[in-house]
């Protein structure tokens, strides 16, 4: 989603929680992936793979300078023919250590056979982030989960994610030159959108 758009979502959102809500989230995954150099996988359901947030990852982590964002995704039914950015299969999860994270996308149950994965890699050292539709076992093994509701729908959620991922943190250091001009957008973006100030 390019920037304008995101711009737009930010302005129909505004005055809700789910800005706050998805900076939260998307502060935890640049915190857990960014000190140990990336290791992030990026992972759905047997139903659903979210190819839309590893390609806007992807981008965010060309946009920003910050190279950790971009995942690895990790299939459900990765064959050996397909391409090798493809052909990630959830081995790779029980492969999983301390210092790597796992992002896992689930818009509905996510399935004994994954849920045993995420233990695995959690009880490896792995950090594990959700966005998820309220899984109460992925819940219990998430360092940090985001549920959208009513009001917010999945895709949307992961635009948010991923936008505010690749933003830098309140006095953090800029990424880069295209760091910078990214960050004077963002601004001027959530500038535009706020809400005036309160008059007494």
């Amino acid at each position: 989603m390019d920037a304008v758009r995101v711009a737009l979502l930010r302005e129909v959102l505004a005055g809700t929680e789910w800005l706050g809500t998805a900076r939260r989230f998307a502060g935890a995954l640049r915190t857990s992936v960014v000190p140990h150099g990336g290791g992030l996988l990026l992972v759905g359901t047997p139903e659903y793979e979210p190819w839309h947030l590893a390609a806007h990852l992807v981008d965010e982590a060309a946009w920003s300078g910050i190279p950790e964002l971009s995942p690895t995704l990790v299939r459900h039914r990765a064959g050996a023919g397909d391409p090798a950015h493809l052909a990630v299969g959830l081995g790779r999860i029980e492969a999983a250590r301390r210092g790597e994270t796992l992002l896992v996308v689930a818009p509905g149950a996510p399935g004994e056979e994954l849920l045993e994965r995420v233990h695995d890699a959690r009880r490896a050292g792995a950090t594990v982030l959700a966005i998820d539709s309220g899984d109460r076992d992925l819940h219990a093994m998430a360092h940090e989960a985001l549920t959208p509701g009513p009001d917010l729908d999945l895709d949307t959620a992961q635009h948010l994610v991923s936008a505010a991922a690749g933003e830098n943190p309140v006095g953090g250091p800029a990424r880069g030159p295209r760091r910078r001009l990214r960050d004077r957008l963002s601004r001027l973006a959530d500038h535009l959108t706020s809400p005036p100030p309160a008059q007494w």
